[in-house]
């Protein structure tokens, strides 16, 4: 008989959910308008975040690949080249200039280079990328574990979020943000990755600085990282619901 701890019943049920809340999102962008479909929302959202807890536990990792299962080219999606003036500035100049901002809730905030970055101990991993598109991309990075990076600028009680600013504006609109919880942050594959598939991140993947949280979908992964913030709620940031996805309708939980 099949444990309720067993890796596979574990996948299929998280995956079960996912599939429930990948139906409750088609046509999001109407629905959302509705307040008795958001309180749905945000029901489907919080049982699926419930659930995958109760079957995971806090340090349980993602699949992590062999070298060969590399994919050729690691597909771009998204923005892929922003058109922000202030980062065309930095990436004309190879980056050099960048700054990574750690603030909000900290006691000691900082900015680092990316010289900064790559001075600190580094993680690799081989992950898969899965898209809520339906596609998933497998590709090797490296970088910074966000929780070194954190306790770099101690962290304040109050903390329960780290928000994820951006420098692209998706299709011309408003600035990508994300979020996650701290124990998202502080899982040991949840990276502040500098490099992929062994070189410098390309700028359509990101560059200079992309989340990698791998047990959660893609649209969490927030590119072209430009300030980390600690906060203790949403309520100062778009439309108040952790990402811009999420404020177009989007769950906030995306684990998988």
């Amino acid at each position: 008989m099949t444990r309720p701890t067993d890796p596979r019943r574990r996948r299929f049920l998280t995956r079960s959910l996912l599939a429930t809340s990948a139906l409750l999102l088609a046509g999001c962008d109407r629905l959302s308008r509705s307040d008795a479909m958001g309180r749905l929302f945000d029901a489907g959202e919080a049982l699926t975040q419930q659930a995958q807890r109760l079957l995971a536990s806090r340090e349980s990792l993602a699949r992590e690949y062999a070298p060969e299962d590399i994919a050729p080219t690691f597909r771009a999606n998204g923005t892929t080249n922003p058109q922000d003036a202030a980062y065309r500035r930095l990436a004309a100049n190879g980056f050099r200039d960048w700054r990574l901002t750690v603030d909000g809730l900290v006691e000691r905030p900082r900015t680092f280079s990316l010289d900064d970055l790559k001075a600190m101990p580094a993680r690799t991993q081989i992950t898969r990328h899965d898209c809520v598109e339906g596609w998933s991309c497998i590709g090797q990075w490296r970088g910074v574990v966000l929780g070194d990076l954190l306790a770099q600028v101690g962290v304040r009680d109050a903390a329960r979020f780290v928000v994820f600013h951006c420098a692209d504006r998706y299709r011309g609109g408003d600035r990508y943000y994300e979020s996650l919880d701290m124990r998202e942050a502080y899982h040991p594959q949840t990276l502040l990755a500098y490099d992929l598939n062994g070189a410098d991140l390309p700028v359509a993947n990101g560059a200079p600085l992309r989340l990698r949280a791998e047990r959660q979908l893609g649209y969490k992964m927030a590119k072209y990282v430009m300030r980390v913030e600690l906060v203790e709620s949403f309520a100062h940031l778009g439309r108040g619901r952790g990402g811009y996805w999420e404020d177009r309708g989007y769950q906030w939980w995306a684990g998988i």
